[in-house]
């Protein structure tokens, strides 16, 4: 297994053949409430089993299906709630970019700069989310192989920022569904950035109730399984602790509940696969 680069975070070490990490949250901001309470509640349960957290909101889901969907607070407010979030809560936090001006607004509140998969090969966008100096998390646009990934980080990289992370999420395999192909992850991994396997938006089912996503949620917990024993660095998570209440991506969360057990048997399979490539 490669051994990718690390990136430093606060003080943890992402990547590089250390333990696995995680990205998590709810699909959008739902309310300042919820935000700070799932990012409460979701932090606890990280520090209980010392895994490197994240938390994941979007401010605007640009790319809903329907135009009368919950697209999430927009950016000023968005921002100012995830800045709250990581005050009071002491975690690091991400969410989407969608133009080079977000990325440079986002850049001064978030830890982490996501570019959705949508976007991925967005030249103007990638380098401006680069020269924020912040970690900057790709997702792998449906549409790509993962060969096609090396392009897009040597574009992040001539702006000179080598903090990337590298995110699967699954290939568009028509009619409303997704597949993953798990040589996606080490073929990604060969490029020396850590990838990260979305788990939840893997098992969506794009356009699938006709106005909105449907998914899969009961193949989050294998799927993420397969991910790490094949060997990643991170996992992204969707999480709600009422998926059927969830005003975006419901059908393809985890709830809540589902979370701590389902980490706790990552981490022995995480400890498993790179203490054996490790001894090497």
């Amino acid at each position: 297994m490669t051994e990718t680069r690390t990136i430093r975070l606060r003080n943890w070490s992402l990547g590089g053949g250390h333990p696995l990490f995680l990205i998590a949250g709810p699909c959008v901001i739902e309310s300042r409430s919820h935000c700070l309470d799932l990012a409460g509640r979701l932090g606890e349960i990280a520090a209980r089993l010392e895994i490197p957290f994240i938390f994941k909101a979007s401010y605007d889901k640009a790319n809903r299906t329907s135009v009368r969907s919950f697209r999430g607070p927009g950016i000023d407010e968005g921002l100012e709630i995830l800045e709250t979030v990581r005050r009071q809560i002491g975690v690091p936090v991400l969410s989407d970019v969608h133009s080079p001006a977000e990325a440079d607004q986002a850049g001064r509140v978030l830890d982490v700069i996501q570019v959705p998969a949508f976007l991925c090969r967005q030249t103007d966008l990638l380098l401006a989310a680069a020269r924020t100096g912040r970690i900057v998390n790709v997702k792998k646009g449906q549409f790509l192989a993962p060969w096609d990934a090396e392009n897009i980080l040597e574009k992040i990289a001539s702006a000179g920022n080598r903090q990337i992370l590298l995110t699967e999420r699954g290939t568009s395999f028509g009619y409303n569904n997704l597949v993953v192909d798990f040589k996606s992850l080490p073929v990604m991994r060969e490029y020396g950035f850590p990838v990260v396997f979305d788990a939840t938006h893997s098992v969506q089912l794009p356009g699938g109730a006709g106005i909105q996503s449907s998914g899969q949620a009961e193949f989050i917990e294998p799927l993420a399984r397969a991910a790490v024993a094949v060997g990643v660095d991170g996992l992204f998570c969707e999480v709600h602790e009422n998926p059927e209440a969830a005003l975006s991506d419901g059908a393809n969360a985890l709830r809540l509940d589902r979370l701590e057990g389902m980490l706790n048997q990552l981490k022995e399979i995480d400890s498993l696969v790179k203490s054996r490539f490790s001894s090497k």
